[in-house]
């Protein structure tokens, strides 16, 4: 027992955490789902677009994270693998919906152009509002690649799509947002 305390004491709190999970310690579950629900609901939010499907999404994510902590080997980060099952879920979810991309091979994606920007109010709140308003592909593809920060090779394989199709979609999808402000801000 002095040896496993002892052994427990040299782990960082995190990877105390996930003893304790392994463990089967029901408020080292807690104390997990805790630590990471918000920000994982924030992704299940800005990927799904809707409050029901985030909750619901999340939930479903947290399970498969509480079954599966045994296999999270050593040295692997809590968060990105956490972010990863939340991640896979929100995939899942969208697929179901009949989530779909266009093949783009061979089409060219055209250059980024310096838009008039300087004429744009930007507000967080009209960003949100146009990330939102743009159809699942999109929204999927930029939020993945902006936020999450995945490439556009791990995006292409997660979505089972081509890189250059990855591209494309993310490039539209900038654009799509940045009609969106510069009418908002027309309107203003």
């Amino acid at each position: 027992m002095k040896a496993s305390n002892n052994i427990l004491n040299s782990l960082s709190p995190t990877e105390q955490l996930v003893s304790r999970c392994k463990s089967g310690d029901t408020r080292a579950f807690r104390e997990l789902y805790d630590a990471y629900s918000n920000a994982m609901y924030n992704i299940c939010l800005r990927m799904l677009g809707n409050v029901s499907d985030a909750e619901d999404t999340l939930q479903e994510a947290f399970v498969q994270v509480f079954r599966n902590i045994g296999q999270l080997a050593q040295g692997s980060t809590l968060p990105a693998w956490i972010k990863r099952i939340v991640v896979n879920h929100c995939l899942n979810q969208l697929r179901r919906k009949k989530l779909q991309f266009q093949d783009v091979d061979g089409v060219e994606v055209e250059a980024e152009m310096a838009p008039d920007e300087q004429h744009f109010t930007w507000t967080v709140t009209t960003t949100k509002e146009a990330i939102a308003s743009l159809p699942d592909g999109y929204r999927t593809v930029l939020n993945l690649y902006l936020f999450e920060e995945y490439s556009h090779r791990e995006i292409a394989e997660m979505l089972q799509i081509t890189e250059s199709t990855v591209k494309t979609q993310y490039m539209r999808a900038k654009e799509r947002v940045r009609q969106f402000v510069k009418a908002k801000s027309i309107l203003q």
